[in-house]
């Protein structure tokens, strides 16, 4: 109990879909360690923690884009439809990767811009990456349901958001300024 996500996760990703598999305690153990802790939980928690450090909890207001988030949007742009492509014709473990890509991308990004330096020397560049980081996180809480559904649902009570339906995915202005996120 309370780990189905995990299971689902661990399960879609050695489905055999077109050639066999095998399930091993260890590989689950890995896949839960090194992907969604290491992968998505870690940029869900570290965008959420910085957020609630810097902004005490609040969106921050973009006046002006300064920093190249070209990748990040494209990123979130992208995503739904490649996963939803695979859904289509029965390649769940590749949709299931897709949704982890978005989650890369945002490791990548926040790796790259190390808002937390960005905030000592400049602040409102640290906040447009903080936001960013915010619609990245709202569009992966719809990207990822089909495979955490549990994890879904927690990702919109920490960002307090209502889950949006699939068609609203893909967008980069999903949280307005101003919104206060879950605690």
């Amino acid at each position: 109990p309370g780990k189905e996500d995990e299971l689902r996760y661990v399960l879609n990703s050695i489905s055999p879909e077109f050639r066999d598999s095998e399930f091993t305690w260890e590989d689950y153990r890995t896949r839960i360690n090194n992907e969604l802790v290491a992968v998505f939980g870690n940029f869900v928690n570290r965008t959420l923690v910085l957020t609630q450090k810097y902004y005490g909890g609040v969106v921050p207001e973009i006046s002006e884009r300064t920093i190249d988030t070209t990748q990040v949007d494209e990123a979130i742009a992208l995503a739904p439809g490649k996963i939803a492509e695979n859904i289509e014709a029965y390649r769940l473990r590749d949709a299931q990767n897709e949704m982890m890509n978005l989650a890369r991308a945002g490791n990548k990004f926040l790796t790259e811009t190390e808002p937390w330096k960005l905030n000592k020397t400049e602040p409102e560049k640290a906040a447009e990456v903080i936001e960013k980081c915010l619609q990245l996180a709202a569009n992966l809480a719809i990207v990822c349901a089909p495979f955490l559904p549990h994890a879904s649902k927690n990702m919109a009570e920490m960002l307090n958001i209502e889950l949006a339906d699939w068609s609203s995915a893909g967008k980069s202005e999903m949280i307005q300024a101003g919104h206060e996120i879950g605690k």
